[in-house]
Formats: structure tokens, sequence, C-alpha cells
């Protein structure tokens, strides 16, 4: 198999193709650290802004003692044709009530397992990214994808 050429893009370029690559994956493996070992979870999220990605999550789930102790986080997108985006950065907890109820009203499975926003055991989670890396099907070399340009 010859390795795919690794061809220069432009800062607009870069930024389209990496969200193609999110929407084609739909859902991606998220890192967190729990003491010195990472853990690796295919998550669903809930709402998709640019690259800030939004993660619904049950207070008694391990990765909430996770990310309370270590916010810094990643997300690994990968698309049917291998193309990767790695969106590393740290992951808040979300208390504004407008963006609570608008992902609340946008998700019926939300609504049907936890019963009521106000439920003690629902978290949002909203990965801010501090870097955003692409890389096309195994040609082994990352392109940092400018943020704050368009997104």
């Amino acid at each position: 198999m010859n390795q795919p050429a690794d061809e220069p893009m432009s800062d607009a370029a870069l930024i389209q193709v990496a969200k193609q690559v999110m929407e084609d994956a739909k859902f991606p493996f998220l890192a967190t650290m729990d003491g010195e070992y990472p853990k690796v979870r295919p998550v669903s999220p809930v709402r998709v802004d640019g690259f800030v990605v939004y993660i619904a999550n049950l207070r008694m789930y391990q990765k909430t003692r996770q990310i309370e102790t270590n916010p810094h986080v990643e997300l690994c997108y990968m698309s049917p044709h291998h193309d990767q985006v790695r969106i590393s950065g740290l992951a808040e907890r979300v208390s504004d009530r407008t963006t609570l109820q608008s992902i609340w009203d946008s998700h019926p499975l939300l609504r049907k397992y936890l019963g009521t926003l106000d439920n003690p055991e629902f978290i949002l989670y909203r990965v801010v990214p501090s870097k955003v890396l692409y890389m096309k099907e195994w040609a082994l070399a990352y392109h940092d994808v400018p943020l704050g340009v368009g997104v």
C-alpha cells in the first residue's frame, strides 16, 4: 500500500475537511485520565458548534470523576476512510440554563431516561478546544486546524 500524499491545505480547506471528518464519524472517542492511566471510550455528542463539542453525562459515570480531577481531555474522530480529527482541550461543566434547556429540548432520549432537566444525575460538558489536528488517511502527518477562523 502506498502512503497517501500529504498535500498542503489552506486554513479554509483544513477547517472544511476537519468538519467533514467529524460529521462523517459522528461518534468520537473521548480520552480522560484516571490517575496515571488514560481511559478511552466512545461518546455521543449532543451538540457540535464548530470544534466545540457538548457531551451529556451522568454523575455516577467514572468519566465524571476523571474529568473533575483532570479536565484536560481529547476527542478523536475517525471517518470511514480513516481520516482523523483530534480535539484537545478542557471539558467544562455547563451551567447556563439556556444552553442546558436547548440541548434538553432537542434530545428525546435525555428526556426519556432522565425525566427532568433538573435531575441531579445529569451533567453536560462542553469540550473547548485548545488544539485541533487533522490527518489524512495514513499520511502520518498532522495538520494544525486554525481555531477562531470561520469556525
